[in-house]
């Protein structure tokens, strides 16, 4: 399998199960419909835990946009072959969200929230605060990839390794994902997206194109942030992009306090 390939079906292979379980936690008549937060991210954590031992051993099983970025910032991965990797995990996640959308097709239907319909495919926001969203994402991924670094720094028993790094997507989800549902992945959410867009589901509403770029570009920041973090922090290698991505993140800190003050005051 080329490295191509296995981002590619290693993405759909977490959408499929991700997307998966939203759905059929959110959709009418599922019976898993109303299981609720926990069932969701753990289903997330073992579908990143699913996806890993699937390609791991052929690609490295980034699967997500984020991490391929956050290593090559930290040069633990090739910059030449991050558009592949990058091109592949969204053909990916495009697939997966088109099986999602076939497997449960007799549920759209009856499934008059198209809120509900929407966040089967993508992320959207408890509280709608610009910065404040942004540095959800920001932070949830900068942990991600910071876990995924220390994770492989320790020694485990063999095969075992997916696994921890599903329990810290559990982690993630449980404990940060409440705020914007936790991208934390530019492919996860805005590929599905597109698909919402493209598909015919009955009822949709439209697919919130003013707030897509907040979960590309924050895990973006997070997952670079969290690479440069790593190495700064752990290893001693302190580089000009910690010193610029440590700016980047405090001032968005600062916007999203001013944005929250602001709205007190109102």
């Amino acid at each position: 399998m080329t490295t191509f390939l296995a981002e590619l079906v290693g993405t759909m292979i977490l959408i499929i199960l991700g997307d998966g379980v939203v759905a059929g936690v959110l959709l009418k008549q599922s019976k898993s419909e109303d299981q609720g937060w926990i069932v969701i991210t753990v289903a997330w954590g073992l579908a990143v835990a699913m996806a890993v031992y699937a390609v791991g051993s052929f690609s490295g099983a980034h699967i997500n946009p984020a991490v391929t970025l956050g290593l090559a910032m930290s040069g633990d991965f090739p910059w030449a072959d991050v558009p592949m990797y990058i091109t592949a995990q969204m053909l990916g996640a495009f697939i997966g969200a088109v099986v999602v959308y076939l497997h449960y097709l007799p549920h759209w239907s009856v499934t008059e929230d198209a809120d509900k319909k929407l966040a089967v495919f993508c992320t959207d926001p408890a509280i709608s605060k610009t910065s404040a969203n942004l540095f959800s994402e920001i932070t949830g991924t900068f942990i991600l990839v910071l876990g995924i670094l220390a994770i492989g720094a320790n020694e485990f028993t063999e095969g075992l390794n997916p696994l921890i790094v599903g329990a810290l997507i559990v982690s993630i989800g449980l404990s940060l994902g409440g705020t914007t549902g936790y991208a934390i992945n530019p492919a996860r959410d805005l590929a599905p997206r597109i698909a919402h867009f493209l598909l015919p589901i009955p009822g949709k509403r439209d697919s919130n194109w003013k707030y897509s770029w907040i979960p590309v570009i924050g895990p973006i920041i997070g997952g670079i942030y969290g690479g440069v973090f790593y190495y700064a922090v752990f290893m001693g290698e302190i580089t000009m992009a910690f010193w610029a991505f440590s700016a980047v993140v405090l001032a968005v800190a600062i916007a999203a306090i001013i944005q929250d003050r602001k709205s007190a005051v109102e």
